[in-house]
């Protein structure tokens, strides 16, 4: 892992339209030799776009492998370039909601596409704020610490853990640190409830309705997605949600799913269709991502 962090290191020197084209190439190989991840993503489209054909399937899952391998490899520029250069790349939309964040508790919703470490980046380079996130350790130790130098760098960053429940993370909203969260990803049956993703039921997480409602906090998603020809990033900042989490948590969720639909649709090769979104079914329905399901009709690899 050493040598990855070396690579990384002397790549991020490139241009951003030279690295960009590794990290294209790369994902295009990484699509071919990463079979199980490759029908993950190709058992995703197939649910969520039953209306695209095949072609438009696989089109859409190479993207993907080469806008994630991009993200991967461009992580050095984050973590080592300098300021004056990220402010170049990242372009915020339309601007950070400075009146928002400074009126009290915040929630600011990013979903899971695959230039996520950005947008908590765009914000701490463009305003005094700091934040908050939740935080799971790197089996990789070495990895691990370049994640959190790479985030931290500009301004501290208060690191939570899943495993304390939500009161550390109240506490830190109700201290004034904004707090980001990746609310859509099947983490079990905890906390979550099945809610339609796409039309097909989906684990998911309670916890930003019920946060919302216990802080009376703003929710605002922001979400990053790639500029065309290799340009930078655009981080939009979404207006915050109104009369949310309201009286109906599921309702809520439900809410949140239908945002989240409508993002992926303008950039679906960009979120991150290689997290096993469904595999928590409801009682008594199979697996989707079983080569042998019967509602499996991907080619087998």
């Amino acid at each position: 892992m050493r040598a990855l962090i070396i690579v990384m290191w002397l790549l991020h020197w490139l241009p951003l339209p030279i690295l960009g084209r590794i990290g294209k190439a790369l994902g295009s190989l990484l699509y071919i030799l990463m079979k199980s991840r490759r029908h993950v993503t190709l058992t995703n489209l197939r649910l969520c776009f039953p209306e695209k054909s095949e072609a438009e399937r696989e089109a859409i899952a190479k993207q993907h492998f080469q806008a994630y391998a991009r993200s991967a490899l461009e992580r050095g520029i984050l973590w080592w370039a300098s300021e004056a250069r990220l402010k170049r790349l990242i372009h915020v939309e339309p601007g950070i909601p400075f009146e928002v964040l400074e009126s009290g508790p915040t929630i600011l919703l990013c979903p899971h596409f695959v230039c996520l470490e950005i947008p908590g980046i765009a914000l701490v380079l463009n305003s005094h704020f700091s934040v908050c996130t939740i935080y799971s350790r790197q089996k990789n130790q070495l990895i691990d610490e370049a994640l959190l130098k790479g985030r931290s760098r500009f301004r501290p960053v208060t690191l939570l853990s899943r495993d304390k429940g939500v009161k550390p993370i109240i506490r830190a909203m109700r201290e004034g640190l904004p707090f980001i969260m990746l609310p859509d990803m099947d983490f079990g049956v905890r906390d979550s409830e099945f809610v339609p993703f796409f039309g097909i039921p989906a684990a998911t997480l309670t916890a930003p309705a019920r946060i919302a409602a216990a802080t009376k906090a703003n929710v605002v998603p922001m979400i990053t997605t790639y500029l065309p020809n290799y340009q930078g990033w655009k981080t939009t900042f979404y207006p915050a949600w109104t009369d949310y989490p309201g009286d109906d948590i599921v309702e809520a969720t439900r809410r949140m799913n239908a945002f989240i639909e409508e993002r992926i649709r303008e950039a679906p090769a960009e979120y991150f269709w290689a997290h096993k979104r469904f595999k928590t079914r409801p009682p008594g329905e199979p697996s989707v991502y079983a080569k042998n399901s019967p509602d499996d009709t991907l080619p087998a690899d």
